[in-house]
């Protein structure tokens, strides 16, 4: 509901013509896919202490898609509430002190600074 406001918003709102409408739905297609990817990397490495990693670099890679891509991104990880920031389990690191430094590897990926500043030492080159 959120995603069709959005693009509503940039379209009437923005008057963002036809052909850059294409590059931007585009852009957000491809920003989307890079957030993906980020997530599923991030789930199979199952790395301790790598999440801020892979925030700023879904992040990122999806900025550098353009303005859709970082549009993408800003809606996928701080529009969309995500379950965890109500609950709390324990020392799982899913509290909101978690969830502020999760946004701030965000705004650092989109920003386009390096997301290796958060890399943890030993993760596979793979990542």
């Amino acid at each position: 509901m959120k995603l069709s406001t959005g693009i509503i918003f940039c379209f009437l709102i923005l008057g963002v013509s036809s052909q850059r409408w294409a590059t931007f739905l585009k852009e957000a297609g491809q920003g989307a896919k890079d957030m993906w990817r980020a997530y599923s990397d991030m789930r199979e490495a199952n790395y301790k202490n790598s999440d801020k990693y892979f925030h700023a670099r879904g992040n990122y890679d999806a900025a550098q898609r353009g303005p859709g891509g970082a549009w993408a991104a800003k809606v996928i990880r701080e529009t969309i509430p995500r379950v965890t920031d109500f609950f709390q389990h324990g020392d799982s690191g899913h509290g909101l002190e978690d969830s502020r430094a999760d946004q701030a590897a965000n705004k650092w990926g989109r920003s386009g600074k390096d997301p290796n500043h958060f890399r943890p030492d030993g993760l596979p080159d793979k990542y």
